[in-house]
């Protein structure tokens, strides 16, 4: 995150380049110190998964994910002020698996709160 980006949400897109990349925690540099997210998954059926806290809440999440399976592809974004809405798509093997939708706020060049939904029951296409 050094160079500028003219992505429309370039936190967001970088921080989605990282998580594919072979050194997916290196999104934990990118955080502040009051750092807080929730990331929503549906498991079909009605039910869900929710990583919800702080930093320790996002190295749970990273802990459990099948590292290099997925990879998470821009449709959409936006950035309003210091807020990224980020809309994309899951993929397993460059097959759709999900869509997903994410916004973050950014201040200090460091991601503050990120809420992230994501299902396999919709697709944006």
């Amino acid at each position: 995150m050094t160079k500028e980006s003219t992505a429309p949400a370039p936190f967001l897109t970088a921080w989605f380049e990282i998580l594919d990349s072979d050194e997916p925690n290196r999104i934990l540099d990118l955080i502040s110190d009051d750092f807080s997210l929730s990331i929503l998954f549906s498991t079909g059926d009605g039910g869900a998964t929710d990583f919800a806290g702080g930093r320790s809440a996002l190295v749970g999440y990273l802990e459990q994910r099948e590292r290099g399976t997925r990879t998470h592809h821009l449709l959409s974004a936006t950035t309003l002020g210091q807020d990224e809405l980020f809309l994309g798509e899951v993929r397993r093997g460059g097959e759709p698996e999900a869509s997903f939708v994410a916004a973050g706020r950014v201040e200090d060049k460091r991601l503050k709160r990120l809420l992230i939904g994501r299902s396999s029951e919709i697709r944006f296409d």
